[in-house]
């Protein structure tokens, strides 16, 4: 029998962001964690594995403070030039390992834009930023029933079949719209600009219709598929 690859499906659970029921309850200052091709949406997960000090100390200050840390993506290699959206994400998992390395879990809770950064005395970058944009992604499943769930469903069937892949199929079955476009957009293996566009969509029914233009011109083409990170 042929082997398959097997991907897990998280579901984020909503007790984890009870505490935010408006934007004014996010704190509009944040410490910034730039890494092209992760990507964070609301109410999907995102595990991180921690090594470089500057990392380490911002999770050790997040921990001890809000638990907040912003997801965002680079412009530029280097990072010097930053996008100006990312999402939020409360670090809803710890475990600190013997080689000091942390492994991390963030929750995806709303997207903001950097309105400037912060001149910090911290070796990481900090923002003062706002969520003003996205006040709908503290709204679970807003609109999401305009997307196209089952054409999505279809396209990621082909999209393991193609590759060799396995889902808890059941799992994905029984997820919210909402729950199963964040997720499969973050678990996608496209390019950063690609993902970039994904967190940016101004609805989950745009995000469902990017996702799976996307997924259609990489069967069509067979790239950027080999596996689902």
């Amino acid at each position: 029998m042929e082997e398959k690859n097997y991907h897990p499906f998280y579901l984020v659970k909503m007790s984890s962001f009870n505490k935010y029921k408006k934007i004014s309850d996010i704190p509009n200052k944040i410490s910034l964690f730039p890494l092209n091709g992760a990507l964070l949406l609301p109410r999907s997960q995102l595990p991180l594995n921690i090594f470089e000090p500057r990392y380490l100390e911002m999770v050790d200050n997040s921990i001890s403070s809000d638990r907040l840390i912003g997801m965002i993506q680079s412009q530029e290699s280097n990072d010097s030039k930053l996008y100006k959206i990312g999402c939020a994400g409360r670090i809803t998992s710890y475990t600190e390992l013997s080689d000091s390395r942390l492994l991390i879990t963030l929750s995806g809770l709303c997207r903001f834009k950097i309105i400037e950064e912060l001149e910090t005395l911290t070796p990481y970058r900090q923002a003062k930023i706002s969520y003003d944009e996205f006040s709908n992604d503290l709204v679970s499943g807003f609109e999401e029933d305009k997307a196209d769930r089952e054409r999505l469903l279809d396209i990621l069937k082909k999209y393991l079949e193609k590759n060799n892949l396995q889902m808890d199929w059941e799992a994905v079955k029984s997820s919210p719209t909402e729950t199963l476009v964040n997720s499969l957009c973050t678990l996608s293996p496209y390019s950063a600009e690609e993902k970039q566009v994904l967190l940016e969509a101004d609805s989950i029914e745009k995000r469902n219709d990017l996702l799976i233009a996307m997924t259609e011109m990489a069967l069509s083409t067979n790239k950027g598929i080999e596996s689902i990170q």
